[in-house]
């Protein structure tokens, strides 16, 4: 089974499904961005970037399949789309802190580290939307 097939299917997505997806890493970012606990602002950042790859994929007509390491592909076809591996690099630290706070019993997040991931999944989104617009 090649790696598509593993962890995407064809699937024709309205553009509608796909704003509403986009819309909601939209929502997720600003809430990220107002709410003063760290790690809601973490959490929530991270929600965003995969939301907004979601929606990405959606318009490439990829739907990601719900199994084990289905984030991390997220995050590699993200990049892989927009030609940006910092994206896979700093996607991945992100997810590898949330895992680590969902498996590990808990993690620390530093405001400079909040606000580095929130600039940076705010500039992901806004690339995210110019693709989308663009093609």
């Amino acid at each position: 089974m090649s790696l598509e097939n593993k962890y995407f299917i064809r699937f024709n997505f309205s553009k509608e499904q796909i704003e509403h997806t986009l819309s909601g890493a939209y929502r997720d970012i600003s809430i990220s961005e107002t709410d003063a606990i760290l790690d809601v602002k973490f959490t929530y950042a991270y929600m965003a970037l995969i939301k907004g790859g979601i929606a990405l994929l959606g318009h490439h007509q990829l739907k990601i399949k719900s199994i084990p390491g289905h984030q991390a592909m997220i995050i590699e076809k993200l990049a892989q789309i927009l030609n940006d591996q910092s994206i896979e690099i700093m996607g991945n630290t992100m997810r590898q802190k949330r895992n680590q706070d969902f498996y590990s019993g808990g993690i620390e997040v530093t405001e400079k580290e909040c606000k580095e991931y929130l600039d940076f999944v705010r500039s992901v989104l806004e690339k995210i939307e110019e693709h989308i617009l663009s093609s």
